[in-house]
């Protein structure tokens, strides 16, 4: 396909560099200051709507309701405020104390507002068929946000049984997650790289599983885990307790079928969906198993192990400044539609991006949507990797998500969680479509494409097997299982997934300690294979349609979180509940990996 000029793309964000910090006045101009003002402002507001708690009848007018409406999005809206530049500004350095208490005031503050709101949710599900069938014909964008609150009628509480839940967990579950983040992202690190002994961050040691060095890879693996296993007894406790918090609300006391259905029916997603996506994982172990032994031989590795599995291509060892990495995804962006390069180059712009690496910066990478117009915020650890490039890339693809869906109300902009990594895994397409068009050495084609396969497996395969480790986790845990049997289960997850092609060594029994999605987000994980694969899907039909698909594309992403994912998936043809479209995602694969065999004869 025919590629557009990208100079005048790019040449505005030259001066883009690493020294640049992200402008959280965008959010808010001074809430540590005036904390006190936005505190009563939000009273101010959360009274009005209490007003409203007399006056809320089944039979009440479509205006009325939309007043309430309009009234709950500006709540909303504040609290979103308020919530986002403290997690952004408690992510810049999590060792700051400032910080860390600012945060802890505005979760105490947003629980409180939250159980203060929380009756008209409950008055909701109280009204009959009949005049919320009435009332949801004629509330337009609100619509969907009021089903999902009808949703969850068999699992809500009474009113002081909800309260209590909040309170909870704000100073339950979400103090853990914070001590988590907190104890893990201050673990430092050693490794004896060039005949130095260096003192590194989980950020910088991550950087060194993908050394060129075997040695090197494996040191690094077993200093991660080294340092994970000497705190597991503290780290094994905060996710025993986790799990036991999320099974005493969600089945005891919701009457769930089983832990993953509560978050099953938080993303509206059909359970049957969900395992057949998982089944369809379980059945192409195979095809991973292939590609690493492929990959063994392409890196003259011998035997592959576990150590070994992100071992870098001998093409692909240079390093990227940021200045070029941001104008190759960029261009990317642009070849494919001059509406999202628009959007991309806003955060730039408006200065929305922090990419640098220090230590005390959370770990990882990710993009936050705050309100509808309001330019997304980056959060990165940019090291010069060909991976912190397809990183950029990938959250760039969320934030053009959330800017595209701009016009649908808070309640309803974000994409629902199976939906929110289209545009993230689509954009990293599009940076390694664009990649590999513009090469013609054999051996760096060679290498571009192990880099992909690398990224599937991690974003597919992955991710499906910490999900089934998590539904083996938390039966254990019910059953007093122990995280010496944590670990064991963890062993048995990793040996299943590789079968006899990848060695795994011991120590990888404590890796699942090292995953933050198990501890904050259970069952979140399904997310990413149902995205990927998804992707694999969709950037078919681009292959074949061209310039056709992207009005479509861009319909979708402007969806937001408006419609169910299946609706929204059904217009573009899709259909989650079919093994045959999951399936089709590893036929996609096993294509590549085939590929990939040609070029290592």
């Amino acid at each position: 396909m025919k590629r557009m000029n990208t100079k005048s793309t790019t040449r505005r964000v030259r001066s883009t560099s690493l020294r640049e910090r992200w402008d959280l006045s965008h959010v808010l101009q001074n809430p540590q200051e005036d904390f006190g003002a936005l505190a009563k402002d939000l009273d101010s507001k959360v009274s009005q709507f209490e007003s409203w708690r007399t006056r809320l009848k089944p039979e009440m007018s479509v205006q009325a309701l939309q007043e309430v409406l309009q009234l709950s999005e500006s709540i909303t809206a504040a609290s979103n405020k308020l919530g986002a530049y403290a997690y952004l500004w408690f992510s810049e350095d999590i060792k700051n104390v400032q910080a860390r208490a600012f945060k802890t005031k505005v979760e105490d503050l947003l629980t409180a507002i939250q159980n203060r709101v929380l009756f008209f949710d409950l008055w909701w599900q109280s009204v009959d068929d009949t005049n919320a069938t009435r009332l949801l014909e004629a509330v337009g964008d609100y619509r969907y946000h009021l089903d999902t609150i009808r949703r969850f009628i068999p699992h809500t509480l009474t009113e002081p049984e909800e309260k209590i839940v909040n309170l909870k967990n704000t100073t339950g579950r979400g103090a853990i997650n914070t001590l988590y983040d907190v104890l893990t992202n201050g673990f430092a690190f050693t490794l004896t790289v060039g005949g130095r002994r260096r003192r590194l961050s989980r950020e910088q040691l991550s950087a060194y599983v993908r050394s060129p060095q075997a040695r090197v890879r494996e040191a690094a693996y077993k200093e991660l885990h080294r340092v994970f296993a000497t705190h597991r007894d503290l780290i094994g406790e905060m996710y025993t307790s986790l799990v036991q918090d999320w099974r005493g609300e969600n089945l005891t006391l919701r009457k769930f079928a089983d832990p993953m259905a509560a978050r099953n029916l938080g993303n509206d997603v059909p359970e049957e969906a969900v395992a057949a996506l998982l089944s369809v994982c379980s059945k192409n172990t195979r095809i991973f198993q292939e590609y690493f032994r492929i990959k063994g031989r392409i890196c003259s590795i011998r035997p592959m192990s576990r150590y070994h599995i992100y071992a870098p291509h001998r093409a692909d060892r240079k390093r990227y400044r940021y200045q070029d990495a941001v104008e190759m995804v960029l261009s990317a962006y642009h070849a494919f539609s001059p509406e999202l390069a628009m959007h991309t180059k806003q955060l730039f712009e408006e200065h929305h991006i922090d990419a640098r690496t220090w230590p005390g910066k959370l770990s990882g990478a990710y993009c936050y949507s705050v309100v509808p117009g309001l330019t997304p915020y980056v959060l990165l650890n940019y090291t010069g990797e060909a991976r912190d490039v397809a990183t950029l890339a990938h959250e760039l693809g969320h934030a053009v998500h959330g800017m595209m869906a701009a016009d649908h109300s808070v309640f309803t902009f974000h994409a629902t969680l199976p939906l929110a990594e289209t545009a993230s895994v689509f954009g990293e397409r599009l940076l390694s479509d664009a990649l590999m068009a513009q090469e013609s050495n054999k051996a760096v084609k060679q290498g571009l494409l192990l880099a992909q396969l690398d990224d599937i497996y991690a974003t597919v395969m992955r991710q499906a097997y910490f999900v089934l480790f998590e539904k083996t986790a938390h039966g254990m845990v019910a059953n007093g299982g122990t995280v010496e049997d944590l670990g064991e289960a963890y062993l048995a997850n990793l040996r299943e997934q590789f079968g006899k092609a990848i060695e795994i060594p011991d120590a990888f029994r404590w890796e699942w300690l090292t995953i933050p999605h198990l501890f904050a987000s259970p069952f979140y994980c399904y997310a990413y294979s149902f995205g990927n694969l998804l992707v694999l899907a969709l950037y078919q039909q681009y292959l074949q349609q061209g310039q056709a698909f992207v009005p479509k594309y861009l319909g979708l992403l402007s969806a937001g979180g408006s419609k169910r994912p299946e609706a929204i998936l059904a217009d573009v043809g899709i259909n989650i509940r079919s093994e045959e479209f999951w399936q089709s995602g590893f036929d996609t694969i096993t294509g590549m990996v085939e590929e990939l065999e040609r070029t290592a004869t």
